[in-house]
């Protein structure tokens, strides 16, 4: 199998890619001894007990969760803003499915309008950059018109980015 890396004109990529190719030797029982701990069964030599215990593990607690709000990019707690999605669309039944929704299409239909054919749902969202599309009748897909097209996903439904500041 051929690397695009083995050719490299660039001497100073050289030693770097060797370096990266280098294997990491890890001490084998370093698994075992990593899920005895969090198992509980084998407590470390020195493991500190009691108060600065807990507050050790609500730290890392604290720091997984700041983590994982900053990769989703949306703060706990964060202020919301109202949004209202409208579509146009001859139907018996709209829902919207999306990021905000975790994709369930039963989670946020629309209300039909005053308007015939017009449909229409207020969200309240944090500020963050969101894909969505319609579901039209419970089969036909449809992106948003009133926002710019997401690029294509691999499940082929057309979506829509909405960023909410």
């Amino acid at each position: 199998m051929r690397d695009d890396f083995d050719e490299v004109t660039d001497e100073r990529l050289g030693p770097v890619i060797a370096e990266l190719r280098r294997p990491v030797r890890l001490d084998p029982t370093l698994d075992q001894r990593v899920l005895s701990v969090l198992r509980g069964a084998e407590p470390r030599s020195g493991a500190r007990r009691g108060p600065a215990a807990w507050a050790g593990g609500l730290m890392g607690a604290a720091l997984a969760a700041g983590l994982l709000f900053t990769v989703l990019g949306r703060e706990p707690g964060a202020p919301t803003r109202p949004i209202e999605l409208r579509l146009s669309a001859p139907a018996s039944q709209v829902m919207v499915v999306g990021d905000f929704n975790d994709w369930d299409p039963a989670a946020t239909p629309l209300r039909p309008g005053n308007e015939g054919g017009t449909w229409t749902v207020e969200l309240r969202l944090p500020p963050g950059r969101y894909r969505y599309t319609f579901l039209v009748d419970g089969r036909r897909w449809v992106p948003d018109p009133a926002e710019p097209r997401a690029a294509d996903d691999d499940f082929g439904a057309p979506t829509s980015v909405l960023t909410v500041s």
